[in-house]
């Protein structure tokens, strides 16, 4: 069995399905997706609808069943979806292309679709006690332990933590940080590798980022737990020659 783990999407469908193609998935592959499955580019819907439909597939036909996470952008999209407000920095970070995307839908696919982003899970972990989430999480005692628990959605400290190790710091060490002690490996999207000058993954102590800036120019990745093999479509703004996606 493979374990896949996906970055963020960010809209972008094509890419998507050419990923999808590309990793010839297996019935007993786990596909993991890290969320933010819209804003950005324009087919948000069609990546939603694509989702709900390969999970559906693989469940009738008793494959394994993929974990989908939720992002932030997932968690303002929701919010929009139920309330109709908005928060104006969404707006100009993907949300009005998202809106734009779902205008006169079905309001029988709206609510299908609602019924898809509150039943994402905050975090996932494995039976090896791998721990996959979007962002990550503040808590010493793991993300269980969170006051707030959409902070799964949103921290970025984990990440800018774990690229100041030294890496020849032992996990044996007392300055190693204990929230990378509680998971023998934990993989996130939500902070672009592109802010490193990468397009791949990246791995830094115990943890790898996978979003590898779909959203801009890069491509989207998927990249195997157990081997450290990884997939991407083409640079996505390829893709979508006329749109600028969250630039």
């Amino acid at each position: 069995m493979r374990t896949l783990v996906i970055g963020d999407i960010h809209g972008a469908f094509k890419a998507l399905t050419q990923l999808i193609e590309r990793l010839e998935i297996q019935p007993s592959d786990r596909l993991i997706f890290l969320g933010d499955y819209v804003d950005g580019w324009s087919e948000s819907y069609e990546v939603v609808e694509f989702l709900i439909s390969l999970s559906r597939k693989r469940n009738n036909n008793n494959h394994t069943a993929p974990i989908f996470l939720r992002g932030n952008h997932d968690e303002l999209f929701l919010n929009y979806l139920k309330t109709k407000t908005h928060n104006e920095m969404w707006l100009h970070h993907g949300g009005a292309t998202t809106i734009e995307n779902y205008k006169n839908r079905d309001a029988r696919d709206i609510e299908k679709h609602i019924a898809f982003f509150e039943s994402l899970h905050n975090y996932y972990v494995d039976q090896n006690n791998n721990g996959y989430f979007h962002a990550g999480f503040h808590n010493l005692n793991g993300p269980e332990y969170e006051y707030y628990k959409n902070i799964t959605c949103w921290d970025r400290t984990l990440w800018e933590m774990a690229l100041c190790i030294d890496p020849n710091l032992s996990p044996d060490n007392d300055r190693y940080p204990n929230r990378l002690k509680l998971f023998k490996e934990i993989f996130i999207g939500h902070t672009p590798t592109s802010r490193l000058g990468k397009h791949t993954p990246i791995n830094a102590a115990n943890l790898w980022n996978v979003d590898t800036a779909a959203a801009y120019k890069g491509p989207l990745t998927a990249l195997c737990v157990e081997t450290k093999e990884i997939w991407q479509s083409d640079p996505v703004h390829k893709l979508y020659p006329d749109e600028n996606g969250r630039n």
